[in-house]
């Protein structure tokens, strides 16, 4: 389909050649097309190297934002198709062109690289009538012109704008690129766009600073509109997420320090305007903010500024509401962290890295496929991971790719918990959907991935560490892991200096047995008999070897509340040692007077297993703490979105690290599974709610792939009473404990416990 598309179009660039590190600004293209007659039917295919923006007679093709996207260039891109018919006109007309940096050649990740995928900004289109006869193609007939406002045009740095400069005069001859198209593919994720709109509030910090809140932290961009203007006059405003312990603005939490080529995250807008009235917002550039500082010579009556939040073209299909406020404040946290990060791929933040790491992707996949229709973006941005898995199968910890990795990044490479998203990722979206497409075009990549981690066990640095067991080659203690990211009261350094000298056998093993079981699943599944038998084996060996490796006499014994998660959430211990483990968790939850000190791989998994085995009074607890460490320690000090840590605005009020991050959002999920007790599969629905005095009432919905799941429960006096909605064709098991089970089909259900007295 691409060859025949594009079988005459030339990929073109309106730029000279120049040095590679020279800083450009946008790139303008433009055609001029007579035509005779408006032909019924007009369908325009593109795509470019950078992002673009394309107009017919001055009117836009579409309201999608930075397209074609986040992606590995090289082996991957997607076109786009768009009617244009309405938009023709007899006589002339003018296509028009604009090209930015994007994540082709701008700053992208945490170093600022730049110039990654390559060194010009180009474009490649196709117009054809409703019966195939080619109206207009990208070639030598093209002008180009590096002339227009856009002087900056950088996804970190932001965008540089002269209203002056709008009527470009200088056009030039295009220059013809030489690319394989053999990467081309057909737009199958969700489009980015606008959404939501805040307006802005005018406030005066203690430093005297001019600062906009907007009321929501979130990615996107400010719309600025400007009345009575002079030309000349400028705008700058830079975006942040908070204000400082003093009050100020400040964009210090999310800088990169050093590392950063590019010197450091700006986030900013320089608008010069013309006469009159400006209306301007970003092309090409999207920030992470709640906030943003003004500087200008306008008078500020004459400017209103309000912030729009831009991300992937994702359906809300869960809400959620209880008796305390704080906890639906953070339900809406981790949806708004979600939007934030959920732009074309998922990544981990929208400002200092913006990057797609597997580890957060595959700890909130399961949350994420509840609170949203998502599944598009996590299958755009497995494309990615497939494409850059080793040969040897580790996973490569950032898809696509926003830099040169070295050594430490291929070590890393090893880690489970991120590696092991290329099998938790696709496993749970084929749970949601029952799409078997999902599994198949990822098998390989699992495979590979488990077949690394089968050669990495058992090859202990230290010779007989284990002893002549028949454990011993099913334990991982070599390589390297990030392992429990972010756990509270542990120095991240020592860990990894700990790690690289003795490993993470326990971390390690678990995910080799957990994703040896998904592995066998998914092969029985797709009909791989052999291969399910094999896997399903590998697990319980590898299961096996982790009870060998972490209990003595029944029990776990460690005073880190995740080795009690896991393998409770992984299923590898026998049933008493289950009892065990949950009772000796509960104990350390309480002795640590109901905090959690999880970090990102086990937290979304906390309160699930505590409930799940009868300690739903500790889980609830866990859940309703004020104080740091909490999920609600960051809903107290006015979060609006998920902080990468959990104390990413500390007591004194010192703000550090990124303040939107959806990993540890990952506890909605259990909200709408664990506290609602919805639980959807697509073969298998189960209602099994998990209520609490310490709510007077929680109720919501999951709108899922076979209709809307609405559950709710409140207390009165003695009795509890519960009413369910099934859809229709739908046959729900209900689970009410105090009850027998019952199996029901679509429809209206109510039930009352009493609990004595």
């Amino acid at each position: 389909m691409t060859e025949k598309i594009f079988k005459n179009a030339k990929w073109i660039t309106p730029e000279k050649k120049t040095e590679p590190d020279v800083r450009k600004g946008a790139g303008y293209l433009r055609k001029i097309l007579i035509l005779e007659s408006v032909p019924e039917n007009a369908l325009l295919f593109a795509t470019a190297h950078g992002l673009y923006e394309i107009s017919v007679n001055g009117k836009a093709v579409t309201n999608a934002r930075l397209t074609p996207g986040c992606t590995e260039y090289n082996d991957r891109l997607m076109y786009q198709q768009y009617d244009i018919a309405d938009l023709l006109k007899e006589g002339e007309n003018e296509i028009f062109v604009t090209l930015g940096d994007g994540w082709y050649r701008g700053c992208i990740g945490i170093d600022g690289t730049r110039n990654f995928f390559g060194e010009d900004i180009s474009f490649i289109c196709e117009a054809i009538d409703g019966v195939g006869k080619e109206l207009f193609v990208t070639d030598e007939s093209w002008e180009g012109s590096g002339q227009g406002p856009i002087l900056l045009t950088d996804l970190e740095l932001g965008e540089n704008y002269d209203a002056r400069l709008e009527d470009i005069q200088e056009w030039s001859p295009v220059r013809t690129l030489d690319f394989d198209m053999e990467n081309l593919v057909p737009q199958d994720a969700p489009y980015i766009l606008e959404h939501e709109i805040f307006e802005g509030k005018l406030i005066k910090t203690s430093a005297g600073e001019d600062v906009y809140d907007f009321s929501q932290n979130l990615a996107g961009y400010t719309e600025i509109m400007i009345e009575n203007a002079v030309a000349g006059q400028t705008i700058t405003l830079i975006h942040g997420e908070t204000l400082d312990e003093n009050g100020n603005f400040t964009i210090a939490n999310f800088q990169p320090g050093d590392r950063n080529k590019a010197g450091g995250i700006k986030q900013e807008i320089n608008y010069i305007c013309k006469d009159g009235r400006n209306e301007f917002k970003p092309h090409f550039s999207i920030f992470g903010f709640r906030y943003a500082k003004i500087v200008t010579d306008i008078p500020l009556q004459n400017i209103s500024i309000r912030s729009i939040a831009v991300y992937s073209d994702m359906r809300e299909t869960a809400d959620f509401e209880c008796s305390d406020e704080a906890v639906n404040k953070l339900f809406k946290n981790s949806k708004w962290s979600m939007k934030s990060n959920f732009c074309d791929i998922p990544t981990d933040c929208p400002t200092r890295e913006r990057a797609g790491w597997t580890g957060d992707a595959g700890v909130f996949v399961k949350t994420g496929s509840y609170l949203m229709d998502c599944e598009g973006v996590y299958r755009n941005w497995l494309s990615s991971v497939r494409f850059n898995q080793h040969s040897d199968g580790k996973m490569a910890y950032i898809s696509p790719r926003n830099g040169v990795p070295g050594r430490i990044a291929e070590m890393f490479s090893a880690s489970v918990g991120w590696g092991d998203a290329s099998v938790i990722v696709p496993y749970f979206l084929y749970k949601k959907s029952g799409d078997v497409s999902i599994l198949s075009e990822n098998y390989e990549m699992m495979k590979a991935w488990v077949g690394f981690l089968e050669k990495r066990a058992g090859k202990s640095k230290l010779k007989n560490r284990f002893g002549k067991n028949p454990y011993r080659k099913f334990i991982i203690d070599t390589g390297m892991d990030y392992g429990e990211w972010c756990e509270p009261g542990t120095d991240v350094m020592k860990t990894l200096a700990a790690a690289f000298r003795d490993g993470q056998p326990e971390v390690a093993t678990a995910y080799f047995s957990y994703s040896s079981r998904l592995l066998s699943e998914i092969a029985c599944t797709l009909g791989k008999t052999n291969d399910a038998g094999y896997y399903r084996d590998l697990s319980d060996k590898a299961r096996d070897a982790y009870r060998y490796l972490v209990l003595k006499d029944g029990h776990i014994h460690s005073e880190r509340q995740c080795e009690y998660v896991r393998p409770l959430a992984f299923g590898l211990l026998g049933e008493d040692e289950e009892k065990n483990a949950a009772e000796d968790l509960n104990r350390l939850v309480i002795d640590n007077g109901y905090h959690l000190n999880t970090g990102f791989l086990s937290t979304p998994f906390l309160c699930e297993v505590l409930a799940k085995h009868g300690y739903v009074d500790t889980a609830y607890k866990l859940l309703l703490q004020r104080t740091y460490p909490s999920w609600l320690y960051s809903v107290e000090k006015g979060a609006t979105t998920i902080w990468e840590t959990w104390d990413g605005i500390r007591e004194d009020g010192t703000v550090h690290d990124s303040l939107n991050h959806y990993s540890y959002g990952a506890i909605s999920g259990w909200l709408i599974s664990g506290v609602l007790g919805i639980n959807y599969a697509h073969d298998a629905v189960i209602i099994e709610p998990f209520p609490s005095k310490q709510l007077s009432f929680a109720k919501g919905y999951f709108d899922s792939p076979k209709g809307m799941i609405r559950v709710e429960w409140k207390y009165n006096d003695n009795d509890c009473s519960f009413h369910i909605e099934i859809p229709d064709g739908v046959t729900a098991k209900i689970r009410i404990h105090g009850m027998e089970e019952t199996a029901v089909c679509g429809g209206k259900y109510d039930y009352t416990i009493s609990l004595g007295n």
